[in-house]
């Protein structure tokens, strides 16, 4: 999965750097160590707006499965969609990555762990709901249409962002300790606003044509996440936060990289939950 590898290079490179910086610190400080690199893994449930979302291919391409030339630029308005946690792929080691699981690379900059930045990514899925009823207002083939109208995948349209919808964020941290009874277990507030980019797999089906797209980076999205921070033995992590956004999704795909493009944009509010260590 390349979503898997860059967040591997982004830990190996932030990991470097966090070493870097500590051994640079220890150098001029006589031995004492600054900041703390820390590495998170969990797993999220999100709910999104309602979206008006925009259909345009202008290309005339013909598919000879389905017998139609796709020329059509339409908006539906206020679609609802939903996740999809695939929670029960969590046991199966091999396919940890299949539900909504989450990742969080970060670096605080002092040893009193209260600043930091973060890397944060979101494997969210997002899935139009089939067989609602929408309103649709555009030009297909030439004909104007301006009516209410079911979206049956079997015939008209179905669109997901499911491997998945990918939120980037690059986050300030901000952590207030208010439970410290050792050195090694405190509890604590953290808030983590952010902004980065959306770079979704999105699958959609028009007229029955089906196409999974490529990964491609499609917009931004720009959010705040906060919660509780509890450390405890010393290296270990556990985060309980939630988190709100909102995503613009400007130029997704539709049939392909040259099969014409999608348009919409949605607020989300998430549940999140993960564990980790520093080092």
């Amino acid at each position: 999965m390349k979503v898997s590898i860059l967040l591997l290079l982004s830990f190996l490179s932030i990991s470097a750097f966090a070493q870097t910086e500590t051994a640079s610190t220890s150098t001029v400080s006589s031995g004492k160590k600054k900041g703390d690199f820390y590495f998170l893994w969990g797993y999220t449930r999100a709910k999104y707006s309602k979206s008006t979302i925009q259909f345009k291919d202008r290309s005339n391409t013909y598919y000879p499965e389905t017998g139609r030339y796709h020329d059509y630029d339409f908006t539906i308005y206020e679609a609802t969609a939903q996740d999809r946690p695939d929670f029960e792929d969590i046991p199966d080691v091999v396919n940890i990555t299949i539900p909504q699981f989450v990742a969080r690379v970060g670096y605080y900059f002092n040893n009193k762990q209260d600043f930091g930045i973060e890397l944060n990514y979101d494997h969210t899925k997002y899935v139009v709901d089939n067989y609602q009823t929408v309103h649709v207002q555009g030009t297909f083939n030439g004909n104007y249409v301006d009516k209410d109208t079911v979206l049956d995948p079997s015939n008209f349209l179905h669109y997901e962002h499911t491997d998945g919808a990918n939120f980037w964020m690059i986050n300030f941290i901000k952590r207030w300790k208010f439970y410290e009874p050792s050195k090694y277990f405190n509890i604590g507030l953290i808030g983590k606003p952010g902004a980065g980019v959306v770079i979704p797999r999105t699958d959609v089906t028009i007229y029955g044509t089906r196409v999974n797209n490529n990964w491609n980076l499609a917009g931004w999205i720009v959010g705040a996440e906060g919660g509780i921070r509890i450390e405890f033995l010393k290296y270990g992590v556990f985060e309980f936060v939630g988190k709100g956004s909102y995503a613009d999704y400007r130029r997704g795909f539709i049939l392909g990289k040259g099969g014409g493009r999608s348009n919409h944009h949605f607020f989300t509010g998430q549940l999140t939950m993960t564990i980790g260590a520093t080092f």
